[in-house]
This record gives C-alpha cells, structure tokens and sequence, in this order.
C-alpha cells in the first residue's frame, strides 16, 4: 500500500467512530498493537525531542524501504506514534521524506489533541523524514 492509501484507510477507519471517546480508545487500542522497539534502542538517542511523554523510535533500512519501531510510556501517545508508524513505515526514503501527512488533520488529530500532545505528534513526524533524508543519503 502507499503512503496515501494507508492515510486513506486510517480515515476512513476512524469516520467509524460517533465521538472523540470512541477515537481516543481506538487510538489506546492502536498502541498496544504496535511493533515494539527492542530494549536495546530504548537510549536516550532514540528518545524524540518535543514531545511531553518519553518516546523512543528506531530506524532499520532493509531492501530499500525504513521500517520504523516505537514505544512510549503513554497510551495515548504510544497510541500516536503507532499510527505515524503504520503509515510511514515500510516505504522508500524519498516517499517518507516527501510524504504530505493529511490523515492528522482529516481524522481531527490536531484540533482534539492538547498542545503538548500535537506538538509531540509534529516532533515524530519530523523525526521521521529526518531519518528518512539521512538514510537515503547513506544509500547513496
């Protein structure tokens, strides 16, 4: 799938919920699906910057595509990064870094998130295409 269709996806997955309760235990529920990072990439280099919980990613590079792992101590964040992992995950280098990530703000993330929480949300994203550009310069 691509980037946009997985958004695509997560959007309509969530136009199934009525109110934002519903969303947020979808979002809880999300998280305790994620892939989680092996202890060994839980270091304070993984941790993201700007969010309010602590956040751990990891980037691999195999066969071409970054495949991202994440955990958080929150359940609403660890809820959060799941989903920017699910979309970004698995794709080129050029394709994240290039990625237009319309699916936070069309599912309501944005308005219905603390400032912390959105702020943290932007910083993982960013984080990311930061390590999508490095890998596809090591790539090269």
């Amino acid at each position: 799938m691509t980037i946009k269709e997985i958004q695509d996806e997560l959007i309509e997955e969530f136009s199934l919920f009525t109110d934002w309760m519903e969303k947020y235990e979808y979002i809880i529920q999300m998280g305790k699906e994620l892939p989680l990072i092996d202890e060994q990439y839980k270091t304070d280099d993984n941790l993201i910057r700007g969010c309010q919980s602590r956040v751990w990613l990891h980037a691999d590079y195999k066969d071409g595509k970054v495949i991202f792992t994440a955990d958080s101590d929150a359940v609403i964040t660890k809820g959060l990064v799941s989903m920017v992992v699910r979309v970004l995950s698995d794709h080129a280098p050029a394709e994240i870094a290039q990625a237009e990530l319309y699916f936070v703000d069309k599912v309501g993330l944005r308005e219905h998130l603390s400032i912390t929480r959105s702020n943290g949300l932007l910083s993982m994203i960013k984080q990311m295409k930061l390590y999508a550009v490095a890998l596809q310069t090591q790539a090269k």
